[in-house]
């Protein structure tokens, strides 16, 4: 695996393939620069060497060239997080970007228009993909969030550098992290998988059974398994097709000796809202009119005693609708028995949206091992696809 340590980038030109698709409101100040904070060793590294820095993103859905989704809104945020100033091109091809990439000077950093004000960037054209290869002499990926798109910057250039492509070193991190759940963990290893759909999640679960001792389910994804069982789950969600499915994925962690683990007990409200009354019963008896929420006290329990005992942990997926503050309690002391966990060395993973969401907003983030930057692109490592992202630096 090539990484930024495997080449000294002094005099060269880095075109790095970053993800800053960062939010911004509505006055277009950039709300959450963490996406940006996570590229910047990548570019210290470069510019320690004597070399330049050519940054090209993607920000948004934009149909066409749409002022509102035009990087230069993130240009003043950028220079902050970089502590430099950071020079723009108003095109990521053609004369104009040609011209600013040509003038660059060792120790600058320039930012390239939005990518995909061309259509040619998401359908992977080799001929857009060329013409932004003409811009830099070496190429790196550090964009985890789209490793798993074949589009034109994150996968097609990288055949315009043979022997000059490797890995930034977020993009190198999220390998290593994945690989230390999936391929070199030291056991105990326990999977926590919330949220509200098993459709979602099968893959998943079907690709880690083989690598876990432990799986612990949550979310709104219980109370198909309990349905699927005989339970009572009144009014909680569920997916009746996906009944059989459920059962089968039980089996199959008998047969390979995984213990799955399912909330006992539950917060049950009278109607999802966070005013609503609530009630904690038995995860088998919620009455017709109520649903399930949160994980209850002795689930919660039970999750803590496998947690602790654990070596490594992987997360994906809240144990209840944390949005709501009343409903949050599950999830915020599931990341507790984690950051416990990880005090005591295990090595800790956190992973998709939701989960991430959470472990920023309760202050967390620190006390995990690893916190991953890209959601679909982890979901799609942990169902055992490849990423032509990653693979098209290893070819």
């Amino acid at each position: 695996m090539k990484t930024l340590n495997d080449f000294n980038f002094n005099t060269k030109k880095a075109l790095i393939r970053v993800d800053f698709n960062v939010p911004l409101d509505e006055n277009f100040k950039v709300t959450d620069a963490t996406r940006i904070e996570a590229a910047k060793p990548t570019i210290d590294k470069i510019l320690a060497d004597g070399g330049s820095v050519i940054l090209m993103s993607h920000l948004g859905r934009p149909k066409g060239k749409e002022e509102k989704y035009s990087l230069k809104h993130i240009l003043t945020k950028t220079s902050e997080v970089l502590g430099k100033e950071v020079k723009f091109a108003e095109d990521c091809i053609g004369s104009v970007a040609e011209e600013a990439a040509k003038n660059l000077q060792p120790g600058e950093i320039l930012l390239l228009e939005n990518l995909r004000f061309y259509a040619e960037e998401e359908a992977g054209d080799v001929d857009f993909a060329k013409k932004l290869a003409s811009l830099g002499d070496v190429y790196v990926n550090d964009a985890f969030g789209t490793a798993h798109r074949a589009h034109a910057s994150t996968t097609i250039i990288a055949q315009f550098f043979p022997n000059d492509k490797c890995f930034g070193t977020l993009l190198a991190k999220e390998i290593e992290s994945l690989n230390k759940v999936l391929k070199d963990s030291e056991k105990p290893v326990t999977a926590v998988l919330g949220g509200s759909k098993v459709s979602s999640k099968i893959t998943v679960i079907e690709n880690i059974l083989d690598k876990v001792d432990h799986l612990i389910i949550g979310g709104g994804m219980t109370f198909t398994f309990i349905k699927a069982q005989g339970g009572k789950i009144g009014n909680s969600i569920c997916e009746d097709d996906k009944m059989d499915l459920a059962l089968e994925i039980l089996e199959k962690a008998k047969a390979k000796n995984v213990q799955i683990h399912i909330p006992v007990d539950v917060i049950a409200a009278n109607a999802f809202s966070n005013d609503a009354e609530t009630q904690i019963v038995n995860v088998n008896e919620i009455h017709d009119g109520w649903q399930g929420l949160d994980a209850g006290p002795e689930s919660l329990e039970r999750f803590k005693k496998v947690i602790l005992e654990s070596k490594t942990i992987l997360w994906n997926g809240p144990l209840g609708v944390f949005e709501m503050e009343n409903f949050a309690k599950g999830t915020i002391a599931l990341g507790e028995f984690i950051a416990e966990a990880t005090e005591k060395g295990a090595f800790s993973l956190v992973g998709g949206g939701d989960s991430v969401a959470a472990v920023k907003q309760f202050g967390l983030e620190d006390k995990m091992s690893y916190v991953s930057t890209g959601g679909g692109a982890m979901l799609e490592m942990l169902e055992g696809k490849s990423l032509p992202g990653i693979d098209a630096i290893l070819r």
